[in-house]
């Protein structure tokens, strides 16, 4: 019962943060900007760090069931 919100969880972040880093991948691939009106350095960069972050906290909740 208590693995529930942690299966969730995991599920939930691995799929917003493989859907991120796809999303700014293919946007780099294509020479778009991942934030208009931002440096495109800097907004792929957070972009990518905020992607990674969210796997790891998935792969860390994915550790806790």
């Amino acid at each position: 019962m208590e693995s529930g919100p942690a299966i969730f969880a995991g599920v939930v972040f691995a799929l917003f943060g493989g859907a991120l880093l796809v999303w700014t991948a293919t946007r780099l691939r294509h020479g778009e900007p991942v934030a208009h009106g931002v440096n495109p350095v800097a907004s792929a960069t957070l972009a990518g760090l905020a992607s990674v972050i969210a796997l790891a906290l998935g792969t860390w909740c994915f550790t806790r069931v």
